[in-house]
């Protein structure tokens, strides 16, 4: 892809969420087509009104169920001839101390950041290693797959497994001229990250401690996955592109120590406890 990228078709998992939203509308204003998977199917026909049925086709996919992502895959071949792009960008996280967190919260993290990752490689992978025209996989790993911060063991664990894929994925997909690299974002402004708001002192200690200063924005991982998957980037494989705004210079923020604030702040108004992501 290099743009415009007219006839270029992507699949996005995770498409209505913050950044798979901004890299479907990344793909399409270039002149690609997408095919987008979420379980939020409100979202998914949002971005259908707002894109259209020629550029946009959605489809509910839970990336921890292989039916599902093998029939995205599938749709993509339907709707518009093939497949030149995938994002796998699906995942959620959660917060708990690795001696005290529950251990399905555990097993959703992973089941949705690592092995949803595997699925979407695997299938999207196969797709373009037997269509014969190279291709580009992205990985929408994190800043915590190599910066750890205390009550997100599971989320970096995930994201580094997510890594590693990414890396052996490049390996072996790449005498069939398909690439695959991966992201990671530091803190993004986007629905998974709105509870930090409601822990004081965490987004303060972030943007006083960040070298930019503030969060990401969707559009700007958008911006470097388009760039990953375009022939921009036409020797780039197996590399881990951070796009943290410095963030891997400083201390994570303490979410646990701003959960834990949070809460003693509710105690002293009834009914308005905090929530947490994942």
């Amino acid at each position: 892809m290099s743009g415009p990228s007219a006839g270029r078709v992507a699949l996005v998992t995770g498409a209505a969420g913050g950044i798979g939203g901004a890299v479907v509308r990344r793909f399409v204003a270039e002149g690609g087509k997408v095919v987008g998977g979420d379980i939020d199917e409100a979202g998914l026909a949002a971005l259908d009104a707002e894109l259209g049925p020629e550029a946009f086709a959605g489809a509910r996919c839970d990336v921890t169920v292989e039916d599902d992502v093998a029939a995205l895959v599938a749709l993509a071949a339907e709707r518009f001839g093939g497949l030149d792009v995938v994002v796998a960008n699906a995942g959620v996280g959660t917060l708990g101390e690795i001696a005290d967190h529950d251990f399905r919260a555990w097993r959703r993290v992973v089941d949705l950041c690592l092995n949803g990752a595997f699925l979407t490689i695997k299938h999207g992978g196969r797709a373009l290693r037997d269509a014969g025209r190279g291709g580009s996989i992205v990985t929408v790993a994190s800043l915590n797959a190599v910066q750890p911060g205390r009550g997100l063991g599971a989320y970096c664990a995930a994201k580094a497994g997510a890594v590693a894929l990414t890396e052996v994925a490049a390996l072996e997909l790449g005498r069939h001229g398909i690439r695959v690299n991966a992201v990671a974002p530091g803190l993004v402004r986007t629905s998974m990250t709105s509870y930090l708001w409601q822990m004081p002192g965490v987004v303060e200690e972030f943007v006083e401690n960040a070298p930019l200063g503030r969060f990401a924005e969707p559009d700007e991982i958008a911006n470097v996955i388009y760039f990953l998957a375009s022939d921009q980037a036409s020797f780039v494989t197996g590399a881990l592109y951070g796009v943290d705004g410095g963030g891997r210079t400083m201390r994570y923020p303490d979410m646990i120590g701003g959960m834990e604030r949070a809460m003693a702040a509710a105690a002293s108004r009834p009914g308005r406890a905090p929530t947490t992501a994942g």
